[in-house]
């Protein structure tokens, strides 16, 4: 006999889910929108040969941020490919949550502690690292950074002192990831997230019934204990033999992660390294000159990146069969000179597009792209391979994923050079 699902009430599972993938990037999308705070605690007066009022030193927090954002995510992206079956979903995701919580806890507290600019930079890399082993779900995660550019905008808007808008802005990620943390742990209490949480165990046993001779299957299905002894017999060879392994799947689904490492190296090139730079032509009007990174950066960026990642609910073109995919993809290269020739300050390049509508506009196709082609390749992947070889697949897929934006922000640094 089979058991319809339930119904999920309210959608509430739905929404949990959501909350997560918000929870999963508040943490990078909060030190990538407070570049500006971060960037003038690190100034400094002296420079190496112990004078002051010389030059400031650079420590190019925007690259490092970003690298050291990427670094661990693709260290235990790697790990948790191969090992994803050995911890618990959920003690993995509450111990990461519970992480994150007590570093942002950290940073809302260094905001009215002195230090100085080489310390405070060490600290903050060292945060940056340790939070981004902790954070391993498409639309929630668009949602995060345009959550945080919002926040980081309503920061700008107050009159209150850099200090407490600072200890504001980051409280709220601390209040964000305690609420996902208890989402997460609502979640195994509802019923339709049960009834799902269970069913490949349940399929495990209905397969280990169907290999097991009448006479055993007597056995198992009249005792729980008999059950027990017997299903280990059972169902660990049934599930060595059935899933495929870590290479068999990659070359079902290399395409789509070639694909999704290209998207996000594009991306991570030139944000936020680059569109940080760009500056608007508006310079008498103070206020919109103030809040103008914050718009038309990252509010512009996370707002069409959400539309992306929600687009392919709509529709889905190209197809995971046509050539064209692959082909747009590598057309997002084209954004790279694109974003380099906006009105960057200082730029040592030829500025084609100064005017701050040139800069929207390319800003919008650049991010509407990246989560649409982004969430068309993690889609497509589980498509090619069994539903027993799925969580591999997506493992493999976030690797992937990580290992573009590894590879952006380390071209970052060869980029902003040239700029």
């Amino acid at each position: 006999m089979t058991t319809s699902p339930p119904a999920d009430r309210g959608q509430a599972v739905g929404l949990i889910i959501f909350v997560l993938g918000l929870g999963t990037l508040l943490p990078w999308n909060f030190f990538l929108t407070a570049s500006e705070y971060f960037n003038q605690r690190l100034e400094s007066n002296i420079t190496s040969n112990g004078s002051s009022g010389v030059a400031a030193k650079d420590y190019n927090y925007d690259s490092w941020m970003t690298l050291l954002s990427q670094l661990p995510l693709l260290l235990f992206t790697l790990l948790n490919s191969f090992l994803h079956h050995w911890v618990k979903p959920r003690l993995r995701v509450a111990f990461s949550f519970v992480v994150i919580f007590l570093l942002f806890s950290l940073n809302a507290a260094l905001v009215r502690v002195p230090m100085q600019p080489d310390t405070f930079f060490s600290v903050t890399m060292a945060t940056i690292w340790f939070i981004n082993s902790s954070t391993l779900f498409m639309s929630g995660q668009g949602l995060a950074g345009l959550f945080a550019a919002l926040a980081m905008l309503f920061s700008i808007l107050t009159n209150a002192d850099r200090s407490s808008a600072a200890l504001g802005y980051f409280i709220t990620p601390c209040v964000a990831t305690l609420g996902t943390l208890l989402c997460f742990l609502l979640l195994p209490h509802l019923e339709f997230a049960r009834f799902y949480l269970n069913k490949h165990q349940s399929e495990n046993v209905e397969t280990t019934l169907e290999l097991c001779s009448p006479t055993d299957k007597k056995v198992l299905e009249n005792g729980s204990k008999h059950q027990e002894a017997n299903g280990k017999l059972f169902r660990e060879p049934e599930e060595d033999q059935e899933r495929a392994s870590v290479l068999q799947v990659f070359k079902k689904i290399w395409l789509m992660a070639v694909c999704v490492t290209c998207v996000f190296a594009v991306t991570l090139s030139v944000f936020p390294v680059i569109t940080l730079r760009v500056r608007t032509v508006y310079h008498d009007n103070p206020v919109w000159d103030n809040v103008f990174t914050c718009v038309c950066c990252f509010i512009v960026f996370n707002a069409f990146d959400l539309a992306g990642r929600g687009a392919p609910s709509l529709v889905q073109w190209p197809s995971k069969e046509s050539p064209l995919f692959p082909v747009s993809v590598l057309s997002r290269l084209v954004f790279i000179p694109l974003l380099m020739m906006c009105n960057v300050e200082n730029s040592n390049l030829t500025v084609l597009f100064s005017h701050d509508c040139a800069f929207v506009t390319i800003m919008a196709l650049f991010s509407f792209t990246n989560g649409y082609l982004a969430t068309l390749c993690m889609s497509y992947a589980p498509q090619l391979v069994r539903s027993k070889d799925c969580e591999t697949a997506g493992s493999l897929m976030s690797f992937f994923l990580v290992l573009g934006l590894a590879l952006g922000a380390s071209l970052s640094f060869l980029l902003v050079k040239l700029v």
